[in-house]
């Protein structure tokens, strides 16, 4: 019996060997076994209660933060889409579905005079954001996670706290099994233009420094110091990962279609024909020297998931 037919009905839309690459920030990957899309929360809910218990499922975003295998990824694959994407505001409190996009989380709040600023400059969605705690010059999203919604794999929804959420630099400690829904944040308030100044700023600094027209993910390792660049003039960077990576003789290295981008060495580029196996290999490669170098074992902060594509 094939795992379609193993699946319950659905209101919204499940896809057999759903090809992921055009889905993924990288544009690289294999397919899922079967994509599913739910209609709306009460759909998803139905399916995680109904569906097998032996059948895997992993929820993804826009798919900023992964890099997918060749040999795609088994069981399930859940992708939120519009109706998991609303955005309010009451007071200084920001609630955000999970499948918003961060850059129009910051917008929003913004023009209700609440700052979240940060988090224009932050590929990806709220619910990546919550997960792995994004940030960019000294702010983080558990700065001002105030709860977050989520559904366990028997199809319950279950409110979840800062100290639940277990943030770490660059991470978290969500329960596993856990399917975010969405997250209530608080800013400070400011002059909406202030803030569309502040996220302007943020903007062109990015543009200055990071290669924002090309293919990546963002900052590939974490900073073996334990905290973003603040891009203040204070900021030290003996212990941040690009100078680790720039000291060991590897900006711009390359493998196939994979750099470690000239103009920022942390980040991790498919130049228009790399594949995963070439982006995640070039990254392992660049681990091994950084640490021949200088004895620091660089830590991925990009998800690897999926199959190794079979070889004859």
């Amino acid at each position: 019996m094939s795992l379609m037919e193993r699946l319950p009905e659905v209101r919204g839309r499940l896809t057999p060997e759903r090809g992921l690459a055009d889905l993924s920030w990288l544009r690289v990957g294999g397919a899922a076994e079967v994509l599913f899309q739910p209609q709306d929360q009460d759909d998803l809910a139905a399916f995680l209660r109904e569906c097998p218990a032996d059948v895997p499922v992993f929820p993804i975003g826009v798919c900023s933060n992964l890099i997918i295998r060749e040999g795609g990824i088994r069981g399930v694959v859940i992708r939120l889409g519009r109706a998991f994407a609303g955005i309010s505001v009451e007071g200084n409190r920001v609630r955000a579905g999970a499948a918003a996009l961060d850059r129009r989380v910051a917008t929003t709040a913004a023009e209700a005079g609440v700052d979240l600023s940060f988090l224009r400059t932050i590929p990806g969605t709220i619910g990546g954001a919550v997960t792995m705690n994004a940030g960019c010059y000294g702010s983080y999203t558990s700065d001002v996670f105030r709860e977050a919604t989520a559904m366990t794999r028997h199809g319950e929804t279950v409110k979840l706290t800062g100290g639940e959420m277990g943030f770490a630099y660059r991470s978290s400690q969500m329960p596993e099994g856990l399917i975010l829904l969405e997250a209530v944040l608080e800013g400070p308030h400011r002059e909406p233009a202030e803030i569309e100044a502040r996220m302007t700023e943020i903007v062109q600094k990015r543009a200055a420094s990071q290669p924002v027209d090309d293919r990546s993910c963002g900052s590939t390792f974490r900073n073996p110091a334990g905290f973003s660049s603040t891009g203040e003039a204070t900021d030290v960077h003996d212990m941040k990962a690009w100078k680790l990576i720039e000291d060991a003789g590897l900006r711009g290295f390359s493998l196939g279609g994979a750099q470690m981008s000239p103009k920022h060495a942390n980040f991790l580029v498919n130049n228009g024909d790399a594949s995963a196996t070439e982006l995640e290999e070039l990254g392992e490669m660049v681990r091994k020297r950084v640490f021949e170098h200088s004895g620091v074992r660089l830590e991925w902060e990009i998800m690897r998931v999926g199959e190794w594509k079979a070889t004859s």
